[in-house]
């Protein structure tokens, strides 16, 4: 499945939840990872994510789609943590 996450945590534990989320997704925005993973890894990655969180005020969202087949990113401006292809 292609699994975007979405955070806005407190400043105490940005970089934490970061580093979290980059063992299994490629990091695209501020506070923005995404990519594929099998129903293992997600649920392996939200285990460790309420491990680092204060679900008292801090705040996760994960979308979630079969393939990317339906999706369509844009971007406008520049394109920040692209993964890199090596061939």
């Amino acid at each position: 499945m292609y699994v975007i996450m979405v955070y806005d945590v407190a400043v105490e534990r940005v970089v934490k939840i970061l580093k979290v989320g980059r063992k299994y997704l490629t990091w695209v925005q501020n506070s923005v990872l995404e990519g594929d993973l099998t129903r293992a890894q997600f649920e392996r990655l939200k285990a460790e994510v309420r491990e680092v969180i204060d679900e008292s005020e801090d705040s996760v969202l994960f979308y979630l789609l079969r393939s990317t087949d339906w999706l369509e990113r844009q971007n406008l401006g520049v394109r920040k943590g692209e993964p890199k292809w090596m061939l």
